[in-house]
């Protein structure tokens, strides 16, 4: 295994972490450093002797640094095949040494968009050099090792100590250097695209011409939505703006490995329960709940989410808003449970859960929120969606709850009498529950739980009868929510002669005085709420 002794390096980092100790293990293991501007600085700072790069170029740094490593002597250095006699005969002749490594990354371009900065703060901070000489080293790994996060300075530590990088060392790092510069291409090209809006669809819609990301595999997965379907987990490229709060990027604490199912089933689970601001648990099976609800504490929210539909959650998993108590790990326990949720876990609630050893215990960093617009928290669902279809890519604005209507306040009672505040409450909290519910959907609730639920129905009528049959004698006195309007007054009647006595409904149908007039003669409280709430 040959490996490349490294004798002079560049380095250009405007991340300086670990400058300090890699610069020391350079100059320890006799590595001429070549450096720039800020870079240099620390480094001369830490008393390390370092050769600034305008001394090989012969050239100062000029356009306000915009112009410091574009120049022969650097990319020469970089690109020359050392093995080649023709190479080696252009660095004789021009004097160029050639470098072994090069240590450098990028202008903080994606940390100064998320500040909110202007548009000429961000363009200087789109990194022309440091791409350059990246591509050029990762080009040439054959005589060059590139390295682009501080991340792999204990790599370069280690490979001084052992006489310098093997080749597929320095391909590896190679990888890691494209992927770096595609990422970094495709958020300045996004950047564009949306900022400067280049094209008339793109000034009428919003939607910019061009949309790119990267993605780096962060788990390779047992297997896919079926055990001969390869699957694997994959997360932003990016590290240098902070990941949000979401399924992909939680802690497992205990329990097996999580497969894909768990992750669908998870992520939606700990989205519903996300989207209420009082305790609430989410119980989640095949992207669909068994049971929703608030209440005083976590371990009722969840003894009200699991007498839903007690058959159902029995493998399910579970997604709490607060911290999961003793109290409701002992309920949890007494059921057989896939994965559970939760932003934390009392000492004694993992005492509990994890004597169960194949049961998955996650940790879910808090997702961001927002204000809706009568001005409660709700969870603010990444703005843009992206959904797979056969030769192509479907992106919508993501659906949340933050519309007028999705708040009591914003709603117009159609038929029948107003509603009492406590039937109000739980007509509202049914409607919020319902958006997370597959279409077509119904949710009766009582309580501010959910007690039966309809979903994926293809008529709106057998959605009605699934929630009503779930629900049993207990829809008598319950209140009903739809996420769309009825188009005929039949769904309706299937909720009202099961005794349901309030219902919300978006409206919007042709036949909409249809249902008021069966509201009406139903004695039962039917609200609008002006907007639907689909999910596909």
């Amino acid at each position: 295994m040959t490996r490349l002794a490294i004798s002079r390096a560049i380095v250009s980092v405007a991340d300086k972490t670990g400058l300090d100790e890699l610069a020391a293990a350079l100059h320890e293991a006799g590595v001429e450093i070549v450096s720039t501007g800020s870079t240099s600085a620390a480094i001369a700072a830490a008393g390390i002797p370092v050769t600034q790069v305008e001394q090989i170029t012969g050239f100062p740094e000029c356009l306000g640094g915009r112009v410091k490593t574009l120049h022969p002597a650097v990319h020469a250095g970089l690109l020359a095949d050392v093995g080649d006699p023709a190479h080696a005969a252009v660095l004789a002749e021009l004097g160029i040494a050639p470098f072994q490594l090069l240590v450098s990354n990028l202008y903080p371009f994606e940390q100064t968009i998320a500040a909110g900065a202007g548009n000429a703060e961000v363009i200087e901070q789109i990194d022309i050099g440091g791409p350059a000489m990246v591509r050029a080293a990762a080009k040439n790994h054959a005589n060059v090792a590139v390295v682009t996060s501080p991340q792999a300075y204990g790599q370069v530590v280690r490979a001084l100590a052992a006489g310098g990088f093997t080749l597929e060392e320095r391909r590896r790092l190679a990888a890691c250097a494209y992927a770096l510069t595609a990422s970094y291409d495709a958020a300045v090209a996004s950047w564009f695209a949306a900022s400067y809006v280049p094209d008339e669809a793109a000034v009428q819609t919003g939607w910019p011409q061009v949309a790119a990301a990267c993605f780096t595999r962060q788990e390779v997965l047992r297997y896919g939505e079926n055990p001969h379907q390869a699957a694997a987990l994959y997360v932003p490229a990016s590290s240098r703006v902070p990941a949000s709060g979401g399924i992909a990027t939680a802690e497992l604490l205990s329990g097996k490995a999580m497969s894909y199912n768990n992750y669908v089933d998870a992520d939606s689970a700990w989205q519903t329960a996300c989207e209420f601001d009082e305790p609430c648990v989410a119980i989640m099976k095949h992207s669909n709940p068994c049971g929703i609800a608030v209440g005083a504490d976590i371990a009722e929210a969840h003894r009200l989410a699991h007498e839903c539909d007690p058959a159902s959650a029995f493998g399910g998993v579970i997604a709490a808003n607060r911290p999961v108590t003793a109290a409701l790990a002992a309920q949890i326990a007494a059921v057989f449970t896939e994965v559970i949720v939760a932003p934390g876990y009392e000492p004694a609630a993992l005492e509990i859960l994890m004597a169960k050893k194949n049961q998955r215990l996650l940790v879910c960093p808090a997702p961001a929120r927002a204000v809706d617009a009568a001005g409660a928290g709700g969870l603010a669902r990444a703005g843009v969606e992206w959904r797979q279809v056969s030769g192509g890519l479907l992106m919508q604005t993501s659906d949340r709850l933050g519309e007028p209507g999705d708040r009591a306040a914003g709603w117009r009672l159609a038929a029948g009498p107003a509603a009492a505040a406590d039937v109000l409450a739980d007509l509202e909290f049914a409607w919020r529950a319902c958006r997370s519910v597959k279409s077509n959907a119904i949710l009766l609730a009582s309580g501010r739980a959910s007690i039966g639920i309809g979903m994926g129905q293809v008529n709106r009528v057998d959605a009605a009868r699934l929630a009503v049959a779930r629900a049993g004698a207990r829809a008598a006195g319950s209140v009903g929510a739809s996420d769309a309007y009825f188009p005929f007054p039949d769904g309706f009647l299937v909720l009202a002669e099961a005794g349901v006595r309030a219902v919300a409904e978006p409206g919007g149908s042709v036949r909409d005085s249809l249902v008021i007039e069966a509201a009406e003669a139903a004695g039962v409280s039917l609200y609008f709420t002006g907007v639907r709430h689909f999910w596909h």
